[in-house]
């Protein structure tokens, strides 16, 4: 039970770090709930006055809220890396199951990747994200906006800020699992294209085995040259690798192909590339990551869950 409470803390604390600024057990409530983490918001408050006890939170106001301290930061930073490891892959897993988009009504909720920038430079990134979209490099052809104190997938943009939300590749895994395909998230990577034509991963690490996301430390890291992708058809983005069984690869064409046929969030890669480690009788299914305006003017990413409507 107390490594469970432990864990519990570790959440919230997190949630309320990746929030940005002061805020109550609601809107804590709401960003554990779109990351896959179901808690009611008195069990939230519970744990809250258990995190101020320990200095782990700062008590701001009752309008406010709370916000991590500086020892919470500190906590976070040195949780226990074992319990870590795996957390994407977890994560990715509850996220996917809970989604509730369906190909045959074209409704319901999917999964987006969440960026925040200074609103002064929304003009220019979404001119960086058009040709992206044009060569069909992402998930989708959509995108939605949030301004300052808007929410967006269970996320509220702070203020001076806005929250670009793209289609996240997740979608995909929840899609197959709507139509009773069992899909395993395996590794987030670098794909080099040519012409316009996926070639080779270069790079992959397995969300089995690290406590990070894959995609996001590639895009920090600065390996990704996708507007060179955008401009000339050749360069390298990020995607991810999934395992599908061999048997089910025809009913996955078929998805696919609906998927294309009409006005869905994204459309899976399906090339056969050779990767490591996959074994029969399993077949590979790769998904381009979503566009995301350049990591220079991003201050701040999530992933949620968010309605959608064609």
């Amino acid at each position: 039970m107390a490594r469970q409470n432990k864990q519990i803390k570790l959440l919230i604390l997190k949630a309320l770090q990746e929030i940005g600024e002061a805020a109550g057990a609601a809107r804590i409530h709401d960003r554990l709930a779109a990351s896959g983490t179901m808690l009611q918001p008195r069990t939230v408050r519970y744990y809250l006055l258990q995190l101020d006890r320990e200095g782990l939170t700062r008590f701001v106001g009752r309008r406010k809220g709370r916000e991590v301290s500086e020892r919470g930061r500190e906590e976070l930073a040195r949780a226990n890396i074992i319990e870590k490891v795996g957390f994407v892959e977890a994560r990715i897993d509850s996220l996917g199951y809970r989604m509730t988009f369906s190909l045959g009504s074209e409704q319901g909720t999917i999964i987006a990747n969440i960026a925040t920038i200074r609103e002064s430079y929304l003009a220019r990134a979404l001119e960086d994200m058009k040709p992206v979209f044009a060569r069909r490099l992402g998930m989708g052809s959509r995108i939605a906006v949030a301004r300052e104190e808007e929410s967006i997938g269970g996320f509220t943009v702070p203020r001076g800020m806005v929250g670009i939300a793209t289609v996240c590749s997740v979608t995909v895994n929840g899609i197959l699992l709507d139509e009773g395909i069992p899909v395993t998230s395996r590794f987030g990577g670098l794909l080099e294209m040519r012409e316009g034509k996926p070639v080779r991963f270069v790079e992959l690490i397995e969300y089995r085995g690290t406590t990070l996301d894959p995609l996001e430390t590639f895009i920090q890291a600065g390996m990704t040259r996708v507007r060179d992708c955008a401009r000339t058809g050749s360069g390298v983005i990020g995607a991810s690798f999934r395992e599908i069984p061999s048997v089910a690869l025809a009913d996955v064409n078929r998805v696919q192909k609906r998927m294309e046929a009409g006005s869905p969030p994204c459309s899976p890669q399906m090339p056969s590339l050779r990767v490591p480690r996959v074994l029969r009788p399993r077949s590979a299914a790769i998904a381009t990551s979503s566009p995301t305006p350049s990591t220079s003017r991003v201050t701040k990413g999530s992933c949620s869950r968010m309605p959608w409507r064609s």
